[in-house]
């Protein structure tokens, strides 16, 4: 790995790089943008609206993680498969966890706006419900980790992944597990399923083999750094990635960009494995936000990034585009900058709201409410080709 590459692989170099394209912007140089301050006080606004809605009293804000889409229409999926684990000890139940946050994580990319699941009675539910989008799924994805379809052994010890059976699944699994049709189209349903197949093939036995990585890099110690979990992410899932450098762009002003946003989202969904297995994750405001539509919807929205040309809002891009690079890298910074006022008005500090739960408690839903009163199917603002492997 050069140099360059390894700086590109940390959160300093996400921010680095979003931050000089932030002053690229407000010095009026993008063709694309233009940064409004009283946008963005409409976005701050909408964060604190739907924050106090959401989180009354905001020490119950929980992380912005894949674990919430599996609590979809305020069920614990997790806490159901948990029962069936009683008696292992707390590491090997880390591992499990780990195992199920991976493959779904990987399966997280925009579902696109025809797709939905209806979801079988399992999880001491009545089931029926149908869900859309990310928590459709979420809801999928945790379905067929019960059924037993990432493990080597589906009907004997359903409840894990294994490197042998992701290496070996076809996109038709994945279609009958998310129950796509013609009628029922997901977006990027082969990138999904390329995804899984070269996780299976990245040396580790099973997705849940992080626990082990991360806790070793911790020097035996309870605490684990934030970014010691994106890193070992980084390095051990590297190989899946249709890029050489992952999710990493060119800017013909900025240079690359990093931005690694399904690595960050996967990282912050390690967090609460670790936590429930003894340790102390520490220094999570080291990540970034997630440069995805939701939070970046948010910012296009409210204003405080405006269009520059109607094409932005007329044409679809491909994540590679200078507009979509200039947008990813701006929600990075902008997010920062709405969380440190929106601390500011709720009185709290960073230790006690960082980051993640500022995207959890408001940018991701306040860009979900705009959105859905903006656009038929509440979809982004901008329109980007997925191949279900980056957004």
């Amino acid at each position: 790995m050069t140099e360059d590459l390894a700086y590109l692989r940390t959160p300093a170099a996400i921010r680095e790089r979003a931050e000089k394209m932030l002053t690229y912007v407000e010095d009026g140089k993008s063709s694309w943008f233009a940064l409004d301050g009283n946008g963005l006080e409409a976005a701050l606004q909408a964060t604190l609206e739907v924050t106090r809605k959401r989180f009354p009293n905001p020490s119950d804000i929980p992380f912005h993680s894949r674990w919430r889409q599996f609590e979809a229409g305020g069920r614990d999926r997790w806490a159901a498969l948990a029962e069936r684990l009683k008696g292992l000890p707390k590491e090997e139940i880390a591992r499990r966890r780990m195992d199920l946050a991976v493959v779904s994580v990987l399966l997280d990319a925009g579902a696109g706006p025809a797709w939905s699941y209806r979801e079988p009675g399992h999880f001491g539910g009545i089931g029926g419900e149908t869900y859309a989008r990310s928590e459709g799924l979420g809801v999928a994805s945790i379905q067929m980790f019960a059924n037993g379809a990432f493990s080597r052994d589906a009907k004997g010890d359903p409840l894990r992944a294994d490197a042998e059976r992701l290496a070996a699944l076809a996109p038709a699994d994945i279609a009958m597990g998310f129950q796509v049709r013609a009628h029922n189209p997901l977006t990027g349903l082969e990138g999904r399923a390329e995804l899984l197949r070269k996780l299976g093939g990245v040396g580790l036995d099973r997705p849940g083999a992080l626990f082990d990585i991360v806790t070793a890099g911790s020097g035996g110690g309870s605490d684990v750094k934030a970014a010691s979990i994106l890193a070992a992410v980084l390095d051990k899932l590297s190989p899946i990635w249709p890029l050489p450098m992952g999710d990493v762009w060119p800017h013909p002003a900025i240079g690359l960009v990093p931005f690694h946003k399904l690595s960050q989202w996967l990282s912050y969904s390690l967090v609460e494995p670790l936590q429930d297995a003894g340790l102390k994750v520490v220094e999570l405001d080291q990540l970034t936000g997630l440069p995805e539509y939701r939070n970046g919807g948010l910012l296009i929205d409210a204003g405080a990034l405006r269009p520059k040309q109607r094409a932005l809002l007329e044409e679809t891009f491909a994540a590679g585009d200078e507009p979509i690079v200039e947008w990813r890298a701006l929600t990075v910074a902008l997010l920062d900058r709405i969380a440190q006022h929106v601390r500011v008005h709720l009185g709290l500090d960073a230790a006690r709201l960082p980051l993640v739960k500022v995207l959890e408690a408001g940018t991701w839903f306040a860009g979900r409410a705009l959105a859905a009163e903006r656009r038929p199917g509440g979809g982004p603002p901008i329109a980007i080709a997925s191949d279900g492997t980056v957004f």
